[in-house]
């Protein structure tokens, strides 16, 4: 089937942001990562032979905890949200003294997410005690650890984030602890390396190591990148089944059962279990309803913590009975644009004086921190030239901004060779060095 105008934009917006690779990056055929298809790299990752040898659960000392930051919330929130009235973490440790490396997690993603797991298990393995936690933009963090329960305000949800491992490190004050690194991927990269600005005056941590996997240059370009792929037409399934339809029906069920959304379990769940492949429509649908679901989540979380009644109508009573699938349901005609324009804005300018989306745009990406990043040389970031969520002059602010603290993989859409061997091998060396 010919690729449709959506995609095909998007599709032509990533032959863009490529520019021709330096002499010192990887070719394809030498890099090897064998998934030429940035969406398909991006929901099917690395193949299991490809990867790097890690330890299984079974070896690794990790345990839950939980954090009671938002009293207040344990009577305001509905009694169904009793599991996430206190925020949870992993702790996996070492047997003895070692550094520790926080893991911010990804857009919409929880502390037990795919990829924040296969991180653990990588640090884990090479001696660090490593601490899992959830996205700010995650509906348990949003309930039980945001101070305004409307993330996507970057300085906010460092903030958010800092107090956080503030409070983990006090809760295991026990834990030998010779030095303190820091990582996130996706949205979670943009959050650490606003953490690690924060760290600079707070100095709590001081940070040794700051690796950023795939963050957002424009978060607001990503957004749009995303969003544009569920406007993906594809065709009909039958006389009365679009894929569009097929894919929320089978992501809403896992969303049920599951109380989030992890992509890559998502995709086991039972996406993949036809013996049809995927055409690349179908792949930007996937990954852009994904997505909406997470916008979905925010923007539902957002409106009942903050009764502005957009979603859950003001004064309406919830219980531990009552049904929140239709809420939900009305939360997923909301994208990232509405959630920004009917949340996130009014409370940017009613509680910092903002202005325009503009202006939001510029203090919530990496603009904002360019001279900083430039400038720390404990900073580095691992980038995919192919990554969906980058836009024009992406590339280029990145090697500007960071020059030879840049490693570009010439493959890997998004995330998607984040457990790739060279991808690790570079990450541990990064790290050790």
């Amino acid at each position: 089937m010919a690729l449709l105008p959506q995609l095909l934009c998007l599709l032509a917006l990533l032959a863009v942001v490529q520019p021709s690779l330096r002499a010192e990056d990887l070719s394809a055929e030498d890099y090897g990562y064998p998934l030429a298809n940035p969406f398909e790299a991006s929901i099917a990752t690395t193949p299991l032979d490809l990867r790097a040898d890690v330890p299984g659960d079974d070896d690794i000392d990790q345990a839950d905890y939980s954090l009671r930051l938002r009293p207040e919330r344990e009577f305001t929130l509905p009694d169904n949200f009793w599991a996430v009235k206190r925020l949870t973490y992993r702790l996996a440790r070492q047997p003895g003294p070692a550094p520790l490396i926080f893991i911010i997690s990804g857009t919409g993603a929880n502390y037990s997410a795919g990829k924040t797991e296969s991180l653990k298990r990588l640090f884990y393995g090479a001696g660090y005690h490593v601490v899992q936690l959830s996205s700010p933009t995650s509906f348990d963090f949003i309930a039980a650890a945001s101070r305004f329960a409307t993330p996507g305000y970057s300085p906010d949800d460092a903030e958010d984030l800092y107090r956080v491992m503030q409070a983990v490190r006090a809760q295991q004050h026990e834990l030998p602890v010779t030095e303190f690194h820091l990582t996130g991927y996706s949205l979670g990269a943009l959050n650490a390396a606003f953490v690690s600005k924060l760290d600079e005056t707070r100095q709590s941590f001081g940070f040794k190591r700051v690796l950023l996997l795939n963050p957002p240059v424009n978060l607001y370009t990503s957004i749009r990148n995303l969003d544009r792929l569920v406007q993906t037409r594809v065709e009909a399934i039958d006389d009365s089944t679009t894929f569009y339809e097929l894919v929320f029906e089978k992501l809403s069920r896992y969303y049920q059962q599951q109380g989030y959304i992890n992509l890559d379990e998502a995709v086991l769940f039972d996406l993949q279990q036809s013996p049809q492949r995927l055409t690349d429509e179908q792949m930007a649908m996937l990954i852009g309803s994904v997505f909406r679901l997470s916008a979905a989540d925010i923007a539902f979380t957002s409106d009942l913590i903050n009764r502005r009644g957009l979603i859950v109508p003001p004064g309406y009573p919830i219980d531990e009975g009552t049904s929140l699938e239709p809420f939900f349901r009305r939360a997923l005609l909301c994208d990232f644009d509405c959630y920004i324009t009917e949340q996130l804005i009014p409370m940017w300018r009613a509680r910092y004086d903002g202005g325009s989306l503009t202006q939001l745009i510029d203090q919530v990406s990496l603009y904002a921190l360019e001279d900083y990043l430039r400038q720390s040389t404990k900073i580095a970031v691992m980038h995919n030239v192919d990554d969906i969520i980058l836009g024009t002059g992406d590339l280029g602010f990145l090697r500007r901004t960071f020059g030879e603290r840049l490693i570009l993989y010439p493959r890997g859409g998004h995330c998607g060779n984040l457990n790739y061997r060279v991808n690790t091998q570079d990450m541990l060396e990064f790290f050790r060095g």
